[in-house]
């Protein structure tokens, strides 16, 4: 629900590390658009108040990979419906993957997601294919996109397999300060996998996608990442050992960063005991250690930030044989609330970072500081509120969530983007 122009926020503690207001309980009022006031007790007439208890004001929340499947799939997802379930989860800016129909691979095709973006309620920022049609063969025309407003570069949902590709496509990005994202899976081993190799692979009688699969993967980009001195983005991160390479990397002074996502920090794949479709993901959920590994990671600092790998897939692509299941799950709505369940000890600080700071910092983009004269690009949650997605409440075309009815810690009570509150009630 929207409310457009005068916006007053009432005593909300201020989570901003780059504002003067860090830390300090404050009213913000917002006038078309921009932070006109911050101080103790406001009084200006406004459009619509907002007065909640324990309410936290961030600098907008940044995904760096999620899929709207526009266009092309349009019955998965489509821009309003992916932005409408952005913004419920908190989020002002999102990354979309170019695996779309035709795959975004010319500045045509990235100015189509750039011009409607302007019309959502969110940022919609189209991230360029590496190859051409994403087919891995040969580079797509990432100097054209890149100045018509593609954020990255990535095959996205199809990584790139072949190390002579990937080389050139970092040699070739550093010529504008590209960066490149890479999802860390070697197809050539036991590409028909459907969880992770392991006890209870054996045990459930399914095949199994190794750990090595993804940590060879990382090892071999860190050496071109070595060789270029060129920019590298690693999402979706599931082993203890690949959090390991990737922080040596970073000891070496490599431009590498990496996101986890929240059901990787959430679920293993124990739980897939259940034959539930919808813990069908890629890279699959590992075991129990590597979990606990990633939690860690993520507490120590070591993981730069959350990515959500929203993937919606048809009713019809889950309810079916885990087999025949498509990879995926949605998860813009319940990003946080998963985070703030299974890593209670985070600092406001840290959840920032993570959520905001750190993504616009890898992708250089400006970090929507919370200050006076600045445009309102503000998240409110609640880290004491609870969640629970509902059917009613799912703004995603998909329903391919395993957090359906889940009451989960934490709450995203609104967003100020674009000179209008969008509030969750």
């Amino acid at each position: 629900m929207p409310f457009r122009m005068n916006i007053l926020l009432k005593k909300v503690l201020i989570a901003d590390t780059n504002s003067s207001y860090f830390n300090a309980v404050k009213d913000i009022f917002v006038q078309d658009g921009i932070i006109q006031i911050v101080d103790d007790n406001i009084n200006a007439e406004a459009d619509y108040v907002l007065n909640e208890p324990n309410l936290i004001a961030s600098p907008g929340w940044i995904d760096v990979f999620a899929d709207f499947a526009d266009p092309g799939f349009e019955q998965k997802e489509t821009l309003e419906s992916g932005a409408a379930a952005a913004i419920a989860g908190g989020f002002t800016r999102v990354f979309v993957v170019p695996n779309t129909q035709p795959v975004l691979s010319t500045k045509t095709q990235v100015s189509y997601i750039v011009q409607k973006s302007k019309d959502t309620p969110v940022n919609i920022l189209p991230i360029g294919s590496i190859s051409k049609g994403g087919e891995g063969k040969e580079l797509a025309e990432m100097y054209d996109m890149y100045y018509s407003g593609a954020v990255a570069f990535s095959d996205g949902l199809q990584p790139v397999q072949s190390a002579g590709i990937m080389l050139k496509a970092l040699q070739y990005v550093k010529a504008f300060d590209g960066v490149l994202i890479q999802l860390p899976i070697d197809k050539s081993i036991n590409a028909h996998g459907l969880m992770n190799e392991g006890i209870v692979s054996t045990q459930l009688g399914l095949p199994g996608v190794p750990a090595i699969a993804e940590e060879l993967m990382i090892q071999r980009d860190i050496e071109l990442l070595k060789y270029t001195g060129s920019k590298l983005h690693i999402t979706g991160v599931s082993t203890a050992k690949s959090v390991e390479l990737i922080k040596e990397a970073k000891k070496q002074g490599l431009n590498v960063t990496c996101s986890v996502t929240p059901y990787h920090l959430y679920f293993c794949d124990e739980d897939l005991r259940s034959y539930d479709t919808n813990l069908k993901v890629r890279p699959p959920l590992r075991t129990a250690a590597d979990r606990a590994a990633l939690r860690q990671a993520v507490l120590d600092g070591h993981i730069d930030c959350i990515a959500t790998h929203h993937i919606p897939q048809h009713w019809d692509d889950k309810t079916c044989e885990f087999e025949y299941a498509k990879p995926g799950m949605i998860g813009l709505q319940t990003a946080f609330a998963v985070v703030q369940t299974v890593l209670p000890l985070l600092t406001d600080e840290q959840l920032v970072k993570l959520f905001s700071v750190n993504p616009a910092k890898i992708f250089n983009l400006p970090v929507a500081n919370i200050r006076e004269g600045r445009r309102a690009e503000l998240t409110l949650f609640s880290r004491t509120g609870k969640t629970r997605l509902s059917e009613e409440y799912n703004k995603s075309k998909s329903g391919n969530t395993p957090f359906l009815h889940k009451e989960l810690n934490g709450r995203v009570a609104g967003v100020v983007n674009k000179g209008d509150l969008f509030l969750n009630i």
